[in-house]
């Protein structure tokens, strides 16, 4: 099975209903011009898949597969989140849904700048770490994954900053570029942000494989 056999298909379902992810996932795709439709699941009525996994990789790979045995074609989906290593990890897998309702990024955000409130020492940086793994599958039993990882290092701000982006932007502060990802162009977000980063692999794969 080739790593590209997918490339023959008409058509590449997004996995994702989150509007936020897939116009990011929208500019990404058009800067690589594949050979496909890339349709985000939700134009073919696809619901989000049961995300159980213990880990980005495992909830990945159930909404590739998910969204591959519903519409018949390869699928690729991203699971990401915020890392605090100072809380464990946490969010983590649960960064959409952090503070209890699904996407309620107001929430989840003031919930995340309380849980930190107490860890927070004087002068001193507390890191923060975005995380993608973007999983694509070539048909719903795919025994063979292909898996890319992206890991954006910033820091967690005390207060909101910027209006662009979605989710964890306002938190998440560049020391390199003196801004938060909130403060960022779309443009120069996909550049160096994690889900940038693991679509350069992906766009990498395709190159060698071609």
């Amino acid at each position: 099975m080739s790593a590209t056999d997918w490339l023959s298909q008409s058509r590449l379902i997004l996995a994702s209903n989150n509007k936020g992810k897939i116009t990011e996932f929208e500019h990404l795709f058009e800067q690589l011009k594949l050979p496909v439709q890339v349709i985000a699941q939700g134009q073919l009525n696809i619901e989000d898949a049961i995300e159980d996994g213990l880990s980005f990789v495992e909830n990945a790979i159930i909404k590739a597969r998910h969204a591959a045995k519903i519409s018949g074609h390869p699928a690729i989906a991203d699971d990401s989140g915020l890392c605090i290593p100072a809380l464990g990890g946490a969010p983590g897998i649960y960064s959409a849904r952090y503070a209890g309702e699904h996407g309620d990024d107001a929430a989840n955000n003031t919930k995340l700048l309380e849980d930190v409130k107490a860890l927070r020492k004087p002068d001193q940086a507390l890191e923060a770490m975005f995380v993608c793994v973007l999983v694509l599958v070539q048909h719903a039993e795919d025994p063979l994954p292909q898996i890319f990882q992206g890991i954006w290092h910033g820091e967690l701000l005390e207060v909101p900053r910027g209006e662009n982006g979605f989710g964890y932007d306002p938190l998440f502060w560049l020391p390199e570029l003196g801004c938060s990802s909130a403060e960022l162009s779309k443009a120069d977000k996909n550049k160096i942000s994690h889900r940038g980063q693991a679509m350069q692999l992906f766009k990498a794969s395709l190159n060698s494989a071609r």
